[in-house]
This record gives C-alpha cells, structure tokens and sequence, in this order.
C-alpha cells in the first residue's frame, strides 16, 4: 500500500497520534523512568538479561600497574652525557628523571650510568664498551 493511503499519514495532523493526552507519551513515565532508573527494582529482569556483567569488576587488569614513564636507550647516551654536562663519563639519569635505561643501539664510550631500572641488554652492552649501570633512586 502506498504511503499516502497508510493510516499514519491521517494522524500526523492531529495531536494525538494514538497516544491520548498529548502528555501521555510525551514524558518518562511510560517507560518507567529515564537512563538506568529502577535497574534494582522494577528493571531488574532487564538488567540481567541486557547487562549481565553489569555489577563486579574486571580481574584481569591489575590495580597499580607498573609504568615507566620516562627512558632512554643506549644510543641517547652520548648526547645526554653532552646535554647534561656531566663529568668523568658518569651519567645520572635519575637525576635527570629518566626511570629506565633501555638496550636499543650502541655506543663506544664507557659510561657509568646511575638509573632506577635498566634491562639485561643495557647492561651487557654498557659491560662490553667498558662501562657499567648500577640501580639508584632519583
């Protein structure tokens, strides 16, 4: 049937619409309260059977994780030994506020490096170019 001879159209001039009272489905109440109201009481069942998971907590993330926020590689040595104005090939990168010194490139100079936590790697590249890497808090 076309559209022009529905029932529908008919109504749409009139303020009703099927609805009654023009208020009658204008406001909340007919669906029983806006958002999430009533998903204790009167929504309950609709609550277990649209958001099963809706009450406890999700076990796999841990509460604090750990997170390095700031790291250097191997291969920044060389300019941060430049940009920090260090003396005697030691750098400081806790001071500097680095929290990890990483394994990544290389360098020819032996630094000792004073850092909060560094990889194995790190530290056998650092021990092969004759430096060395200790553990130390800013």
């Amino acid at each position: 049937m076309p559209t022009r001879l529905k029932k529908t159209r008919r109504l749409r001039g009139g303020r009703h619409m099927g609805w009654g009272q023009v208020g009658q489905h204008r406001a909340s109440g007919h669906k029983g309260g806006l958002g999430i109201t009533g998903m204790q009481k009167h929504h309950y069942s609709t609550l277990l059977k649209d958001d099963p998971d809706h009450y406890g907590h999700d076990s796999t993330r841990p509460p604090h994780p750990n997170v390095t926020k700031r790291w250097a590689s191997i291969r920044d040595l060389d300019a941060l030994y430049v940009k920090l104005c260090c003396k005697d090939n030691t750098i400081n990168l806790a001071k500097a506020g680095y929290d990890k010194l990483l394994g990544g490139g290389s360098t020819s100079v032996g630094y000792s490096v004073r850092v909060p936590k560094f990889t194995q790697t790190a530290e056998k590249k650092l021990n092969n170019a004759g430096g060395e890497v200790s553990s130390e808090r800013g």
